[in-house]
């Protein structure tokens, strides 16, 4: 799988056409302002908010995370809020916090893959995708497997970064498919 090579580079905003103009104007800044191309974020806050781009929707599994790309309880903390504040906020002033979140990794994210890595597992930022992240048999990190077995695509007890970038670049596909994208001015 090959993440660099961005078809999101071109003047499309994947998910643009379901979300606000007011919201689409506002990630793209940040996009551009964090050194991504927009379509990549958009994709990362689709998976993450299941296509809502709802700026209040919790996590099924109970972690607490919440929002646009699915801020942890401490994650809101460090960034000054609280994910009962994120969630009470629009999905433009959110995206404030989206930002905020990222500024650390900015110009170190050169692909989809980095991008995403940011938001899941930071520490796989830079790394390339056949690097494995989590692993079932790993006796000091048990539990990060279980939390992510539903990425192990091929089931063989490991979690590469190219299975957990898979769904968000479907995402992507996705979103830059007529009736999704909206076409930004030059």
């Amino acid at each position: 799988m090959k993440m660099s090579q961005s078809i999101s580079t071109s003047n499309r905003l994947a998910w643009g056409a379901k979300v606000s103009g007011e919201f689409s104007r506002a990630a793209v800044g940040v996009a551009r302002r964090i050194g991504v191309p927009p379509s990549d974020l958009m994709a990362c806050m689709a998976w993450e908010s299941g296509e809502t781009f709802s700026p209040s929707i919790r996590n099924g599994a109970g972690s607490g995370a919440t929002g646009l790309i699915q801020f942890m309880p401490q994650t809101a903390a460090s960034l000054g809020t609280t994910t009962d504040k994120l969630a009470a906020m629009t999905a433009v002033q959110q995206l404030v916090y989206v930002e905020r979140y990222f500024k650390p990794w900015r110009g170190k994210l050169r692909d989809l893959g980095d991008l995403y890595m940011a938001i899941l597992w930071p520490a796989g930022i830079g790394k390339p995708m056949d690097h494995i992240l989590f692993r079932r048999d790993d006796p000091h990190r048990p539990k990060l497997y279980l939390q992510n077995k539903g990425l192990d695509i091929d089931r063989d007890g490991d979690v590469d970064k190219a299975e957990c970038c898979t769904k968000v670049l479907d995402k992507r596909s996705k979103g830059l498919r007529p009736g999704y994208f909206l076409d930004l001015p030059e």
